[in-house]
């Protein structure tokens, strides 16, 4: 089950990535948006607060990592999910503030998957700052 018309921002410097992502996450019901350099997903973030960002961490413009710590200085009840090819990323504790990391691959399903899986988690009856601490604990479990 999940939240309809929850807004995500898709950030990754590979454009055809970013446009087959909204086509996938639009066809499941998600309002979405994209942005192709750090700087654009910091625009995107102010003017229309997103529920949830997928985000690559390898960006010419800004490191993901120090991407993520700006969106969430904006707004900490931002889902955040970490989206690279370089697994190294996944255990270092850079990367521990973000809901969920999944590594980009052609199948879709496991990205598709977590985001399902965190909008139910911030569809509960909780404050937003609440749901979203929820999220990252819940994602510490399922992870482990």
């Amino acid at each position: 089950m999940r939240t309809p018309q929850r807004h995500i921002l898709v950030v990754d410097d590979e454009q055809d990535l970013t446009t087959l992502y909204r086509m996938e996450l639009e066809g499941r019901g998600y309002r979405v948006s994209t942005a192709n350099t750090g700087q654009a997903a910091l625009a995107s973030v102010r003017g229309d607060r997103p529920d949830l960002v997928v985000m690559d961490i390898r960006m010419p413009d800004i490191d993901g990592l120090e991407l993520m710590g700006r969106i969430l200085s904006v707004d900490p009840s931002i889902q955040v999910v970490l989206n690279s090819a370089y697994a190294c990323y996944q255990d270092s504790f850079l990367s521990w503030a973000a809901d969920a990391y999944v590594l980009k691959s052609s199948d879709l399903s496991p990205l598709v998957s977590t985001v399902e899986r965190l909008s139910f988690l911030a569809g509960a009856a909780q404050p937003p700052l609440a749901a979203a601490v929820t999220g990252r604990l819940m994602s510490r479990v399922l992870q482990h």
